[in-house]
Order: structure tokens, then C-alpha cells, then sequence
């Protein structure tokens, strides 16, 4: 299968770095072709502008949906932008491999999601009507693919519980894992996360590579997050929320999953 990893580190010795390297040996060893978008090393341009065109803007104010249409449509966009589309296009699996800073993923990397997720290549695609609002939220260019975090955090994992301090660790990662993944298609996997990574020793790094193998290994097999279809029916359309007799009562982030 074909599997691309997008890698958020500056530092190529991190702990980060050293996942990347683990899981793209292990990857190959296992019969799988692998390729890096490692973003610090590309000197990955973060910032969405009119240069993601190379015809610049469209008009004397640049719109960053509209004019990432107009380029993607017209096969006008930075060379950048392109070539990592075609990564995506194709991978069968995909790894977005990150810090956790501030809450969320490192600018570059959310850069990377602003840059290549244009206009009619990972969202404004399908019908858009009173009947179906678009193909998104489990449908879309990414359909029939599958995609994981590799997530690193120095807080503690208590930390990240139901009741921690931080918020609940899926619930930090609902924006990533719900929009910028199930959103395009992708069948999401729950994350790979290592916690107090400041306390990571040898002993400790070999223990969590046992268990990213076995993440690996069942990137193709294990079940993913339940998150509902937008167009399942579990949705009023056009208001796009959950019907009455859906999770009564209920609200937050975890309505949006489905319980088995």
C-alpha cells in the first residue's frame, strides 16, 4: 500500500524525528511504499496568498477560497501546492506526525492543510442543495483512504483525561481529526499519542515502538473513529445538525460519533 507521512519537527534528533524514522523503516520493512512530506526540511511556504497562484490574485483583493478555486480549476497553482496533492492522491493511508503546541498542530503544518486543501480538491466538492450540503464529513477526494495522527505532548496523560486539566485529549484533537480528516473522506484512525515525552528514555522510546508497530500494522485493519456521515441521515439538511431523535439531549463533540 501506499502510505505518506506528513512530519511537523524542526529538530531531525527529536523524539519526533526519531518516530518518523521508526515508522518509515517499519513501514518499508513491512512491504509498504512510503513517502515523506517532511515540512521544516521543504521549507514549507505556511502562509496562504496570492502566490499560491501563479497568475497571482484574481482581482484587486485577494479571496483565499476563490482564488484557490480559480488556480486549482485551471491547473495554475504554485508547484508546491501540486505536487503535494499528488502525494495525496496517491496514498492509500496518510500520517500527519506533530507536536502538540498549544493545543494544536504546529503553524507549518496547518499551513500545509491551508495551501493544499484548495477549492474543488479537498472541499467545495459535490451537490450543494437543500438535500445534500456538498460531499464532506465522510465523503469527498479522500474517500476510501485512511489517515492517523502521531501525536507527541509533554504534559502528562492524566492531563489529557475526561476530567484533566487540559480537556479530554480527543476532544483537543476533534478540529484535526474531524474537519481536517473526515471532512475530505478520510476513514480516521484514533491517534497515536506519547505523553511527558521530556521523560522518554531508551528503555521507554523502545516500549512505545512496540506499540506504534502495532498501530502500523493495523493501519489497514483497525477499526476507525465512528464519526457520523454527514449525508447518513443522522443530519438535518440544510441546518446540518444532528435530528431531534439522534443522541437526545446530548451536545458537544462526542454527538458526532456514533456508538457502537
Amino acid at each position: 500500500m501506499n502510505i505518506l507521512i506528513v512530519h511537523a519537527h524542526p529538530e531531525p534528533r527529536s523524539l519526533n524525528g526519531s518516530f518518523k524514522n521508526f515508522a518509515l523503516e517499519h513501514l518499508r520493512a513491512a512491504g509498504h511504499q512510503v513517502a515523506v512530506s517532511d515540512l521544516y526540511a521543504m521549507h514549507w511556504k505556511a502562509a496562504i496568498d496570492a502566490d499560491d497562484s501563479v497568475d497571482g490574485a484574481a482581482g484587486q483583493r485577494f479571496d483565499a477560497s476563490l482564488d484557490s478555486k480559480r488556480a486549482y480549476e485551471g491547473g495554475r497553482q504554485s508547484p508546491d501546492i501540486s505536487a503535494e496533492q499528488d502525494k495525496l492522491r496517491w496514498a492509500d493511508a496518510v500520517i500527519l506526525q506533530f507536536p502538540l503546541w498549544w493545543y494544536s498542530m504546529p503553524a507549518i503544518l496547518k499551513g500545509w492543510v491551508d495551501r493544499v486543501y484548495a477549492f474543488g480538491f479537498a472541499y467545495g466538492v459535490g451537490e450543494h442543495s437543500d438535500a445534500r450540503w456538498g460531499d464532506r464529513f465522510g465523503e469527498g477526494s479522500m474517500a476510501g483512504k485512511r489517515a492517523m495522527l502521531m501525536v507527541t505532548t509533554g504534559g502528562w496523560e492524566s492531563h489529557y483525561a475526561p476530567r484533566g486539566i487540559n480537556g479530554p485529549i480527543d476532544d483537543i484533537l476533534f478540529p484535526i481529526q474531524h474537519g481536517v480528516l473526515f471532512y475530505p473522506g478520510f476513514e480516521v484512525l484514533p491517534p497515536f499519542v506519547v505523553y511527558r515525552t521530556s521523560k522518554v528514555d531508551e528503555a521507554a522510546f523502545a516500549g512505545h515502538c512496540e506499540r506504534l508497530a502495532r498501530r502500523l500494522d493495523g493501519l489497514f485493519t483497525d477499526e476507525p473513529i465512528p464519526f457520523r456521515r454527514q449525508n447518513g441521515g443522522d443530519y438535518d439538511i440544510p441546518a446540518l445538525t444532528l435530528r431531534a431523535d439522534v443522541a437526545p439531549g446530548a451536545s458537544g463533540f462526542s454527538v458526532h460519533r456514533a456508538h457502537r
